[in-house]
């Protein structure tokens, strides 16, 4: 690859930011594949430009423990219907997605997953199944020290691209 260009893990693929060709790209194999996802090429350089020292808090919280929780009302909610939608009455295809992602299983709810986005920036999925009372339900969590690494609407982002990745089931979504 060329020098002075960074390598940057993001689930299961290791990713290259040409500085040459200011395009993102995929190892498969020995080559190098671009990638053509404006939002995945936004949040890389997000990412590389704040991230810090802070290190993971190992520390779970929710959105709404965020200091900026008030950023993710209306339009700006962690988008996670779909992923019920595709994943509501499919317990297993919802641990194949996560697995397939790489995935690290939980003993939490009733499936759960660490999905290591960036090396500093772990996303955790918990899901748990209806029954008669209750509909499937889904949340969204994150170590404590996601706000030093990524600001409100880069959080948003992420957590939007990951989830697609999952409903499609496969890391290659990216391209």
């Amino acid at each position: 690859h060329p020098s002075g260009s960074p390598l940057l893990p993001f689930l299961t693929e290791n990713l290259l930011v040409d500085k040459q060709t200011h395009c993102l790209y995929r190892q498969v194999q020995d080559q190098w594949e671009r990638i053509d996802n404006p939002l995945l090429e936004l949040l890389c350089l997000v990412y590389l430009l704040n991230v810090g020292a802070q290190s993971l808090s190992q520390e779970m919280i929710s959105v709404q423990e965020l200091k900026s929780a008030h950023f993710f009302k209306g339009p700006h909610e962690l988008r996670i219907r779909p992923l019920l939608a595709r994943y509501g009455n499919d317990l297993e295809g919802f641990k194949r997605a996560a697995e397939g992602v790489g995935g690290e299983a939980l003993d939490l709810a009733d499936a759960a997953y660490r999905l290591l986005t960036f090396p500093k920036v772990p996303l955790y999925y918990l899901f748990w199944k209806g029954d008669q009372e209750f509909e499937p339900s889904l949340s969204v969590l994150f170590d404590r020290s996601v706000e030093h690494h990524l600001a409100a609407d880069a959080i948003w982002g992420l957590v939007n691209l990951v989830s697609d990745v999952l409903i499609m089931g496969d890391s290659k979504a990216l391209s």
